[in-house]
């Protein structure tokens, strides 16, 4: 995939803009506040999903505008295509002249992969954060998982409901029988989709990393599952041992809405010694790795969108995003401009007060 021409009117701070960007590395770079973040969301909306930095629709139309409006020119599946998005106090579509019955529509269609500084959560914060990621990669990817979760999640509130009301009421008994059962299919098919996604999303992120590193550091994933230290048990084993302990606590303490994604560097975890360039470094080797598993699955390289990547990287690191991400387009925003000197090829954008200078 590839972005030919962007064209953004009244969104943001940007009351005018049409970027034509070079076909391999793009770098959009300013003092900060100047939006640069801006024209990397408005990239991202075409991937008919909710702005990564959470903002409601209606921020998106520019102070003293009455509407946003965004195009798109783009090559995806062998074929040049064009789209737009008009916000005024939600968001509305068109693929190629017609209307989309939802934004999300254009899901599919036009793929990128975003890093910004909040996906540094991934690395930094618990368990839940690194479960989000790995479900929302797998549900670009395989639809039919995102029924799978949602059928596991509502049998897991069904359950924490049965197992507060047992102990006044024995004949929750056999409702937990039958409960147990469900789940234990549903929930054994999340672990089981989390772990094949994660095999073939390792290779990648092992080769990345070495590059980013230069060969320095080694990094390696686990699959934990709680209770389950050998990682040999079925959900259905663990949830049978864990029943009584359930009950006393009124809760379900074990299952793959507890599990984690342990991230070692050289075998140690990166979320406890990782110095803040190694923590960086995963994060985007996590995304670049995402990438690339979508390019597998797909056919298609996503478009990759890199915003303040470089802060906290060595040169190192910071010559690899530059030079050696090879045969696919990217976007980086930065506030240095001496990374721009670094760079071999692309094109350079200098923003200031939402316009090219």
């Amino acid at each position: 995939m590839k972005v030919n021409k962007i064209e953004l009117k009244g969104f943001r701070n940007i009351n005018e803009m049409c970027i034509e960007p070079d076909s391999a590395v793009n770098i959009i770079y300013g003092e900060n506040a100047q939006g640069k973040t801006n024209i990397l969301e408005g990239i991202w909306l075409f991937s008919g999903l909710k702005s990564f930095r959470g903002a409601k629709d209606r921020e998106l139309v520019g102070f003293g505008n009455n509407f946003s409006k965004l195009k798109l020119d783009f090559e995806a599946f062998s074929r040049n295509q064009k789209a737009e998005i008009t916000v005024i106090n939600k968001r509305a579509a068109t693929l190629n002249g017609v209307t989309l019955p939802s934004p999300t529509a254009m899901m599919g269609k036009f793929n990128t992969v975003i890093f910004s500084p909040s996906f540094m959560s991934v690395i930094k914060d618990g368990p839940s954060e690194r479960r989000k990621f790995i479900d929302a990669a797998i549900c670009q990817l395989k639809p039919n998982y995102a029924r799978i979760l949602s059928e596991y999640n509502r049998l897991l509130q069904q359950r924490n409901v049965i197992l507060k009301d047992i102990s006044v009421n024995a004949q929750l008994y056999d409702m937990l029988d039958i409960i147990d059962e469900k789940i234990s299919v549903s929930g054994q098919a999340v672990i089981d989709w989390r772990k094949e996604y994660l095999s073939t999303l390792t290779p990648f992120i092992v080769d990345i990393y070495g590059g980013l590193s230069s060969g320095r550091e080694e990094i390696s994933f686990n699959y934990v599952k709680k209770s389950d230290e050998r990682n040999e048990k079925t959900l259905s084993d663990i949830l049978k041992e864990k029943r009584r302990e359930d009950i006393l606590n009124k809760i379900t303490l074990a299952g793959p809405h507890r599990d984690d994604i342990e991230i070692l560097l050289n075998g140690f975890s990166a979320r406890s010694f990782g110095s803040q360039g190694q923590q960086r470094s995963c994060a985007l080797a996590l995304k670049l790795g995402e990438a690339a598993v979508i390019e597998k699955e797909t056919g298609e390289k996503p478009v990759i969108l890199l915003d303040d990547v470089m802060s906290e990287l060595d040169v190192l690191r910071q010559d690899y995003i530059l030079n050696h991400i090879k045969d696919r387009q990217v976007f980086i925003t930065c506030c240095d401009p001496s990374a721009v000197l670094r760079m071999l090829g692309g094109k350079t954008f200098n923003i200031s007060k939402g316009e090219i200078v």
